[in-house]
């Protein structure tokens, strides 16, 4: 049986958030108050919206955008596990689902020589128009009353797993890997057997830490390994390919 891992990007790919990161596209990399000041919980997709349009006021073209993205750094490891996913696609598949959007995590991967290492991403759709400026939509609209607006990761990698059950493919294990508060919902749906792999230091190993003292750790059947490097990922990958 297939292994799958799936991947937050932001704090967990790459060593930043990307949604920060384009900031650095302007010619004076800060944002006025009326845009930084409009951002309503819960809604970061309507307000990084808003950030691109006040980009493309400035005058900045995607090309501009793409190559400052392409200089974020990825997270330490991360680089070797995703060349050995790559090179490995008959025993991994390997899935990104992110609350940054699709042209960032393209551009992001594709300048380093790895999208061939994920086979799918879910993630808020940005497209360029006519104008020059790029436009956001968020992902999907839910009822999960956990998870910001416009995503809920365990929909999205439910309706993963059963669309690729209808087709015939059963994972032997999932890895889940992630760093943020968006990344505990989708452990929920993980089997004991699974992995859920948070981030040392970040807010998904507390969250987990918490639960498993007022719960001892019922609520999440999975194995819980953290990380702060892509290369302790990458021994469990290859022990468990191994087993």
């Amino acid at each position: 049986m297939k292994i799958l891992v799936v991947f937050d990007f932001d704090h967990t790919v790459v060593d930043d958030n990307s949604d920060i990161w384009v900031i650095k596209c302007l010619p004076s990399p800060t944002l006025p108050n009326s845009v930084r000041g409009s951002y309503r919980k819960g809604h970061w997709t309507e307000y990084m919206g808003r950030v691109m349009t006040y980009i493309g006021d400035q005058g900045v073209i995607p090309d501009r955008v793409r190559s400052v993205m392409e200089t974020i750094p990825f997270t330490p490891g991360m680089t070797d596990l995703l060349t050995f996913i790559s090179e490995n696609k008959s025993s991994v598949d390997c899935i990104v689902i992110s609350d940054s959007n699709t042209m960032f995590i393209d551009w992001i991967l594709k300048g380093a020589g790895l999208r061939a290492a994920v086979d799918q991403v879910f993630s808020n759709t940005a497209s360029i128009n006519e104008s020059g400026y790029m436009e956001l939509q968020q992902h999907h609209s839910h009822d999960c009353d956990k998870c910001p607006v416009n995503m809920c990761k365990r929909k999205v990698l439910e309706a993963y797993l059963s669309e690729k059950a209808d087709g015939g493919v059963e994972y032997g294990r999932i890895f889940y890997v992630g760093d943020g508060g968006n990344d505990l919902c989708p452990t929920f749906c993980l089997r004991e057997h699974d992995a859920v792999m948070p981030r040392k230091g970040f807010t998904l190993e507390k969250l987990l830490a918490r639960l498993n003292v007022q719960e001892g750790n019922s609520s999440v059947g999975a194995k819980v390994i953290a990380w702060s490097s892509g290369m302790e990922i990458l021994q469990e990958l290859k022990a468990s390919l191994q087993s």
